[in-house]
């Protein structure tokens, strides 16, 4: 019986990786980059340095943490980082809130749902300045729509109106935010909530379980994910909020609605102090970092 050779399979061509989609993005990453990381590193370089436009073109000498000691000393930082933190803290729960609670009106497909899911995105479209100028016409003591609905309403209103009252200001700039902002998270909600599978909402349903629950134990968990990108995009947003304030109240009446970002533009584009607002602006990412990295380790842990 003669032996059959059996011809050795041809040898695999080892598959080299497909770079091009790196090749295609990698302008804009070069571009982005460059965008952030030079005013960065140029904000770094001039922390270092006594620097003010009233008093030379040019950096005047190597002072060291000096500037940073100047923006933790004066309280200025430290005041604007505590309203800023109010003012974070608050708007994204209810925005986040506010958007859950839209987000399910959505899904019972209620007469005109339609007209309002093309509606809602509008309030977004606008520009935050825009967005100042309306509110600022609406909190007018003197004929405002808001000051208005308040009065009818029979809410006291102080004297000095919304924006110019210290307890109110923050939080009129805040729900000026809120009406913008609030329907990005209902519409990312919504779609979040329409991918959760039909059966589970249905299954807990049949077993009893009460739309209250329902929400808890079964739509949110699937919707974690989504959930906690959004509230940590809005976050960093809202931490940065510098818009709304400059039109709005320009931090006043004196310091009570100053923001960091406020804060910023009046040491660099006011008072010309570049050295001071280069501190303060990388005192500023490292805090955002800082608060990003810890909700990112807690939030994000068992990701999978």
């Amino acid at each position: 019986m003669s032996a059959v050779t059996l011809a050795a399979p041809p040898k695999a061509r080892r598959r080299l990786p497909d770079y091009t989609p790196w090749l295609l993005i990698s302008p804009s990453i070069l571009l982005l980059l460059a965008l952030i990381a030079f005013p960065l590193l140029f904000a770094l370089k001039n922390s270092f340095y006594f620097w003010n436009l009233q008093m030379g073109p040019a950096p005047m000498g190597f002072i060291g943490f000096d500037n940073y000691k100047m923006a933790l000393s004066n309280g200025m930082f430290l005041g604007s980082l505590w309203t800023t933190l109010q003012m974070t803290l608050v708007g994204t729960a209810v925005e986040f809130c506010l958007g859950l609670a839209i987000a399910l009106l959505l899904l019972r497909r209620l007469p005109g749902i339609k007209l309002t899911r093309v509606l809602l995105i509008m309030p977004t479209t606008i520009a935050p300045i825009v967005v100042g100028f309306l509110f600022r016409y609406m909190y007018d003591p003197n004929g405002g729509l808001i000051p208005w609905l308040l009065t009818s309403a029979g809410i006291p209103l102080p004297a000095a109106g919304l924006l110019g009252s210290p307890s109110t200001a923050l939080w009129a700039v805040l729900f000026a935010d809120i009406w913008q902002w609030t329907p990005f998270f209902a519409i990312v909600l919504y779609a979040a909530l329409l991918a959760v599978p039909g059966e589970i909402v249905e299954a807990a349903r049949v077993d009893g379980v009460s739309p209250w629950k329902q929400l808890l134990h079964v739509k949110l968990p699937l919707i974690r994910k989504t959930a906690l990108i959004i509230v940590m995009l809005r976050f960093m947003q809202i931490f940065n909020t510098f818009d709304l304030v400059v039109v709005l109240t320009k931090g006043g009446p004196g310091t009570a609605s100053r923001t960091l970002g406020y804060s910023l533009y009046q040491a660099g584009m006011v008072d010309f102090n570049i050295g001071l607002s280069s501190a303060m602006t990388w005192m500023m990412v490292i805090i955002v970092n800082a608060i990003i990295g810890l909700f990112v380790f807690f939030a994000f842990k068992d990701w999978d």
